[in-house]
């Protein structure tokens, strides 16, 4: 019997939840429209609204009009909710998820040995 431990949603789990998702999505882009966001979240608009209504509720967002739009502010100091990160800001997180993206790390250049053939730690063949 299948449960929610085995078979396929055990293969579909994910590290960040939607609501941080959202956090993420807004700190990228402050002005970003909600069906925007809905669209680089994956989410549907209405879902998208609900988690921004939460996060403004618990004071982790503000909104503001700017003209027809509207643009979100995180509040400083936002800490996280769960208490095994108690006490620590959501600030470093976001910094870190909502910059460019990394690039690929490439192994640094083989170093040369004195005959200027290439040492990379393998041992020779015979």
């Amino acid at each position: 019997m299948e449960n929610e431990h085995t078979g396929s949603r055990r293969n579909h789990w994910t590290f960040l939840t939607n609501h941080a998702r959202v956090l993420i999505a807004i700190a990228r882009d402050p002005g970003a429209r909600l069906r925007d966001i809905a669209a680089d979240c994956d989410l549907t608009e209405r879902t998208v609204q609900a988690i921004v209504t939460d996060l403004q509720t618990d004071g982790y967002l503000t909104r503001t009009r700017d003209g027809r739009r509207n643009r979100y502010a995180i509040a400083p100091g936002a800490r996280f909710r769960h208490p095994a990160e108690a006490g620590r800001e959501i600030a470093g997180l976001l910094a870190y998820l909502s910059g460019p993206p990394a690039t690929p790390t490439t192994p640094p250049p083989a170093a040369e040995s004195a005959d200027g053939v290439p040492d990379d730690g393998a041992l020779p063949l015979p």
